[in-house]
């Protein structure tokens, strides 16, 4: 796959189009605003100049990765693209209008994915010209250092395209895992409760959010303590996932703590916002 489309400028499509570019894909960037393709674009050429920095890229693959991606606005110019990678807001309703005018725009011989977390990629498959070659590819954050893909299959998702993308999410450095379309896939099934858990145990003074997280780091050998990692996802989107997750399965372990939803409606979204669970300001 040479030419990849990526809809959505922030932090997982500018990872995703880090790593494609990185084996030297074409990638198309898009957003419907040109300042947020602007602020997508920065945002990519400064984790590379900081990987840059750590002596981790030299200067020439960085500025051969940046020279590779193209910011755009309008949905045509994806029109060439072999595979287009959403990774749009989890909103079915935005997600159904991109898609729907998408399929109509990109040749039959595209494949299309959805960077989604935990929305039913059988049901967003409905909103394309042949579903059979819709499929879920999820990425994780940091998308360049996760090596993890669960790829994930609607009803109607050929085996043919399963196959493409499993190679392609390969050839990107990265470890294909099969899973089954049911809400929040493996890994946020798992990985938010023990987030919300982490809340209320925050909630109902256990310890306080260092203590907790590094509870978890030396108990549990876990590189970030859930609420640190929490504050890096965005509790807004942990927020939102907890509660598709709730509506979904019915669980009431699901149900987003106090702790997280105050957080969100006070604006503390994480790292991004300079507050979360820790001040970053500090």
């Amino acid at each position: 796959m040479n030419r990849v489309g990526i809809i959505g400028t922030g932090t997982m499509g500018c990872g995703i189009a880090h790593v494609a570019s990185q084996i030297r894909c074409d990638v198309i960037f898009q957003n419907r605003k040109q300042e947020s393709v602007e602020k997508g674009l920065a945002r990519l050429k400064w984790g590379l100049e900081k990987l840059v920095s750590r002596e981790k890229l030299t200067q020439a693959q960085c500025e051969g990765i940046v020279s590779r991606v193209r910011g755009v606005v309008s949905l045509e110019e994806l029109k060439e693209c072999d595979i287009v990678l959403e990774s749009a807001p989890e909103d079915i309703d935005i997600k159904r209008e991109l898609l729907e005018t998408l399929s109509g725009i990109v040749s039959d011989r595209c494949i299309i994915a959805t960077n989604t977390s935990s929305l039913s990629v059988t049901k967003m498959a409905s909103f394309v010209s042949g579903p059979e070659r819709f499929v879920g590819m999820h990425f994780f954050n940091p998308v360049p250092v996760m090596n993890l893909v669960e790829i994930v299959s609607g009803l109607r998702t050929s085996n043919q395209t399963v196959a493409a993308v499993s190679e392609f999410a390969r050839a990107l450095g990265k470890t294909p895992i099969e899973v089954s379309d049911l809400p929040g896939f493996v890994v946020n099934r798992v990985l938010f409760p023990m987030i919300n858990e982490a809340a209320f145990a925050l909630s109902e003074g256990v310890s306080d959010a260092e203590g907790i997280d590094a509870c978890m780091k030396g108990g549990c050998n876990h590189p970030m303590g859930p609420l640190e990692l929490a504050d890096l996802v965005g509790l807004d989107v942990v927020c939102a996932i907890l509660r598709s997750l709730h509506r979904e399965y019915g669980n009431p372990r699901y149900a987003p703590c106090m702790e997280i939803v105050k957080r969100v409606e006070a604006g503390w979204l994480g790292r991004k916002s300079g507050r979360g669970f820790y001040d970053y300001g500090k």
